[in-house]
């Protein structure tokens, strides 16, 4: 009797911000939690794209989607800004001059 052991479980790749992109995002993000803009975020990990969500309180939809969608690289950039609306606001494949987009709204006239 030959006893055949299970294949092993090979999950599919995810795709994933790495360290640096992670620590562009987060510090556009601790700039707007301290003017009081933005208040909780959500990451999602999946097979084609990895997805950074920006809320305004925890219990809605988000106002904003920074998606990383490495199969676009060659063609549009792989880094996407989404509006509320499903409005693509930004795309790029630098992910500092996507997220500039952003940074505008940080900007105030001051009285």
């Amino acid at each position: 009797m030959t006893i055949h052991s299970p294949e092993p479980f090979n999950a599919p790749p995810q795709v994933a911000f790495h360290r640096t992109e992670l620590g562009a995002i987060l510090g556009l993000y601790g700039r707007m939690v301290a003017a009081g803009e933005w208040r909780d975020y959500g990451i999602s990990c999946l097979r084609d794209v990895a997805v950074f969500s920006v809320f305004r309180r925890a219990a809605e939809h988000p106002i904003y989607r920074i998606e990383k969608r490495p199969k676009l690289r060659l063609k549009q950039g792989q880094y996407i800004i989404i509006g509320m609306d499903g409005r693509i606001l930004k795309r790029g494949d630098d992910l500092k001059q996507v997220l500039r987009v952003l940074e505008r709204k940080l900007i105030r006239a001051i009285e």
